[in-house]
């Protein structure tokens, strides 16, 4: 069994999340969180300005504040995972998304954006790959609730795939989500960078 499987039930936190992860394809979160960087690529270059910067009724964000949302996001679950992972077993509160997103941190422009959160998920796609299969099963408390590092790198991922297809509903948008050479991509499209 590899240690990037999918989380058994009990290490997860909420049923909410168990639904979120059953519309996750895929056994491999390294596999996914791969892909989802080609997905994320191809979704940003098929954007126009008008598009990132409007509010597309019934949601109250914009794209690009959706996108800073899932950079805040990832850095979130990021260090959850490097906490977990360590054996850190200090409990860890929950986060406040909605605060984030009010201190609009990123302003810069929509490719930056898209950049930093490439950036963020390859770190975090990085650590996991370095981390000792044992530390896949090792638990944090989050917001008073056990969760295992597999359990929190699938749902980081199953959280950008939820955003990432509003993304194309509201846009009307639909790309290629993996690259379709799978050997190129495993070797090669993880060291790619978005345009920007």
């Amino acid at each position: 069994m590899i240690a990037s499987r999918r989380p058994a039930e009990n290490e997860l936190l909420s049923e909410y999340q168990q639904e979120l992860l059953a519309k996750l394809p895929g056994d491999d979160v390294i596999a996914v969180m791969n892909d989802q960087l080609f997905w994320m690529c191809e979704l940003a270059s098929h954007l126009c300005t008008q598009q990132v910067d409007i509010v597309h009724s019934p949601y109250t964000w914009t794209v690009r504040q959706v996108i800073e949302h899932c950079v805040d996001a990832e850095r979130v679950f990021g260090y959850r995972i490097l906490r977990a992972a360590a054996g850190d077993t200090t409990p860890l509160p929950s986060w406040d998304e909605n605060a984030y997103a009010n201190a609009r941190f990123g302003l810069g422009t929509f490719s930056n954006l898209i950049s930093e959160l490439g950036a963020t998920r390859q770190s975090n796609r990085l650590l996991l790959i370095r981390i000792q299969p044992a530390a896949w099963e090792r638990k944090v408390s989050v917001d008073s609730n056990p969760i295992s590092v597999r359990a929190m790198a699938w749902i980081a991922a199953a959280h950008l795939s939820h955003h990432l297809e509003i993304i194309e509903q509201r846009c009307q948008v639909s790309v290629d989500r993996k690259y379709a050479d799978r050997k190129y991509a495993d070797r090669k499209y993880a060291d790619r960078k978005c345009p920007g």
